[in-house]
């Protein structure tokens, strides 16, 4: 490693114009990589809600839906509005009153159930279908456009509505989440770094391995709105440790090589990579575990974070050498006193009271346990939402007008006679919560005859082989209420249809809790395995993985069961983000201090001193690391109005502090309580003289 070190330093100009030039190619890889915000999309393909959805799309020409409610308008503007929608690109039915009837059916002769359904007092709505799915780019541009040539009196309810207000704030945000991420961060580092400068070439060398990483997003056709906002403060807060583990490296070796930079940085290189890169390991394994979710959101995260911290590395050991080599008088005449204390005192504290924290630990687990096992989760990313954006809005009026939370399609079998499919329909209306129901049966009957039904409305509710009945519900989504309505209505559709598949964002939700509630099961015994095999194998050692993981694992307890006793509610993938992330990340912080007590033990020193020893040589990079992490994070989970954004970047700075404060604590006390375990089980943890006394006095017995 000393000679690619040593080149990296000899030709530091061809390295940074390298690294400007690959700025280009992932800049326009980056505006060319598609984001999606639709998260039921992630779901696996062959489960029945996924596949009616094809259904619904190849053979009526629809995906997405939303309801427009109109107030104070007369019949015939109504009428227009409608027409005015149909023509927009990528519309492919509007369903109201006017449209089914074209105005020729006296409202009179109509079922008051399906008067009811579309009217409330001077307000009307009207389902507009859009021919591609919820979130598909055509769909929010129709959404947009919707918006446009409607009057004010019109406002657009449903989820493609919402995840088109939501694709805009984000792209709002996003690059103020940056802005924030790198003014906080650069803070921490003007506070902890010696050099004024430092901090700014810390932020352009990681600016790099974020581009980069956006950059090569392309390759992957597109990513979640929640990776791409996550991704730029997560890469920043979880690779900066490698930006100050090369500085303090080429400090160090400058005092050896003070009269040749080159050879001092080429050093400091090869110290980074063997360091940094065992160091990544258990950050790019906490992050592949996602991946083998079959709710794919795990493997989008998990794919492009586990590539952030190569990119990271990679920067690290290149770019960043390049720019101190160039920089090295500018930095020296920015240098400055660090204004980090040296938490001697706090050691000493830490030390005489190892046996308080560590009955302390104890005590908090069960606790901290139960809270972690028993917090609020939501699966409704609306319910998160500003009350004042438009989608919102019409969703409350939606809710309080019609008593309408959520709508369920069912597809059933065309060929279903029409006694059944009477019977079937009367049933479906019986049913707790049903507020409304319409399907081509319902419009037709003794009052309004078969042939008055225009064809095109023929065509929008029957196909070949299907007819499409919508059902109206007055419960919200992801509730106990919707998931036993859900229940009674698959079993009526199935008693009359086996083939029949009930549709739409409340039975996709019941899916997504189903599916979600085993991946993260797995997912997270998964990071922990792997997690626990990489310090094993660095270690050497049997034990040392059991007190490492579990301290880290007690800090995820304490920090994810706070929410249960503050009654906070968090996103359904909180537990599968912070028990990878946090577990991944800032293990980082127990295998520094563990390394340093494993060389002073081996040294010679006994347990009380060397545990001493690594922790007050640790605290200080523990504390600049969590710092820094902290920093990514807290300020754009203060800022953001994404509540799932928040509620992730707020719980990972959290953690990051919770760790911190368990590594400084606890693992000093559990190396000191289980030490004689540890060195008996451990490979490297005595001088050579007591394990070759160890050794003789075994085979002498």
């Amino acid at each position: 490693m000393i000679r690619f070190g040593e080149w990296i330093a000899k030709h530091r100009i061809a390295v940074l114009v390298i690294g400007i030039l690959l700025l280009i190619p992932s800049a326009i890889g980056f505006l060319h990589t598609r984001v999606n915000y639709d998260i039921l999309s992630y779901l696996p393909k062959d489960i029945n809600t996924m596949k009616g959805q094809d259904i619904l799309k190849d053979e009526f020409g629809k995906g997405g839906f939303s309801f427009v409610i109109t107030e104070g308008m007369q019949p015939q503007e109504i009428a227009a509005t409608a027409d005015k929608i149909r023509e927009i690109d990528h519309v492919a039915d509007v369903v109201c009153y006017e449209s089914l009837t074209d105005l020729r059916v006296p409202k009179e002769i109509l079922p008051q159930k399906l008067l009811d359904a579309f009217s409330s007092g001077d307000s009307e709505i009207m389902a507009v279908f859009f021919d591609d799915t919820t979130s598909a780019d055509s769909t929010l541009a129709a959404i947009d456009e919707m918006r446009e040539v409607t009057s004010k009196q019109c406002f657009i309810s449903g989820m493609s509505a919402v995840t088109t207000d939501m694709k805009h704030l984000t792209e709002s945000e996003s690059l103020i989440y940056a802005v924030i991420a790198v003014i906080l961060t650069s803070i921490v580092l003007l506070l902890t770094m010696d050099s004024f400068l430092i901090p700014l070439l810390f932020m352009l060398s990681i600016g790099f391995a974020v581009v980069w990483n956006l950059g090569s997003n392309f390759m992957l056709g597109e990513i979640s709105f929640i990776t791409q906002a996550l991704a730029m403060v997560l890469q920043l807060g979880v690779t900066m440790d490698y930006s100050i583990f090369l500085w303090h490296s080429y400090k160090e070796q400058q005092n050896l090589f003070p009269d040749d930079r080159n050879t001092a940085m080429a050093h400091a290189i090869a110290a980074t990579i063997s360091s940094v890169v065992s160091s990544s390991l258990t950050t790019v394994a906490g992050f592949l575990a996602m991946c083998f979710m079959s709710f794919t959101l795990g493997l989008d995260l998990g794919i492009v974070m586990a590539k952030g911290v190569v990119c990271g590395v990679i920067a690290c050991v290149t770019v960043l050498p390049a720019m101190i080599l160039m920089f090295d008088r500018a930095i020296a005449k920015t240098s400055h006193r660090v204004l980090m204390p040296g938490f001697r005192r706090t050691t000493d504290f830490i030390m005489r009271h190892s046996f308080v924290f560590l009955t302390g630990a104890a005590v908090l687990l069960m606790p901290a346990l139960f809270g972690y096992q028993n917090y609020n989760v939501y699966y409704n990313l609306d319910s998160t939402l500003p009350a004042h954006l438009d989608s919102v809005i019409a969703n409350t009026k939606l809710s309080e007008e019609y008593n309408m939370n959520s709508t369920h399609l069912l597809l059933a079998d065309a060929a279903l006679s029409t006694q059944k499919t009477e019977q079937m329909l009367s049933e479906i209306k019986a049913a707790d919560g049903v507020q409304f129901v319409l399907g081509f049966r319902t419009l037709v009957g003794a009052a309004v005859p078969d042939e008055i039904i225009p064809q095109s409305v023929r065509e929008m509710l029957c196909s070949e082989n299907r007819q499409l009945i919508l059902i109206g519900s007055e419960y919200k989504v992801a509730t106990d209420a919707v998931d036993a309505q859900l229940r009674t209505l698959n079993q009526i559709a199935e008693k009359y249809d086996g083939s029949s598949l009930l549709i739409g964002e409340a039975p996709a939700t019941r899916d997504l809790i189903e599916i979600t509630a085993h991946d993260f099961k797995i997912v997270s015994l998964l990071s922990i395995a792997v997690i626990f095999l990489i310090i094993a194998l660095n270690f050497r050692s049997v034990t040392l993985p059991v007190i490492l993981v579990s301290v880290i694992e007690l800090a995820i307890f304490i920090n994810l069961g706070l929410a249960y006793y503050t009654g906070t509610s968090l996103p359904f993938i909180a537990s599968v983000v912070i028990g990878t992330i946090q577990l991944g990340a800032t293990v980082d912080y127990a295998i520094l201090m563990t390394t340093r007590y494993r060389t002073e033990r081996s040294g010679g020193k006994e347990k009380r001193e060397a545990v001493t020893v690594a922790l007050q040589t640790s605290v200080q990079s523990v504390v600049t690391s969590a710092l820094g992490f902290f920093a990514a994070t807290v300020g754009v989970g203060l800022y953001s109005e994404i509540g799932m954004i928040s509620s992730l970047c707020m719980l990972l700075a959290r953690g990051a502090l919770i760790s911190m404060a368990v590594v400084i604590t606890v693992l000093p006390s559990m190396l000191l309580a289980f030490d004689k375990v540890i060195c008996r089980t451990s490979a490297g943890f005595l001088p050579k003289e007591e394990r070759r006394r160890r050794l003789i006095s075994v085979f002498s017995h």
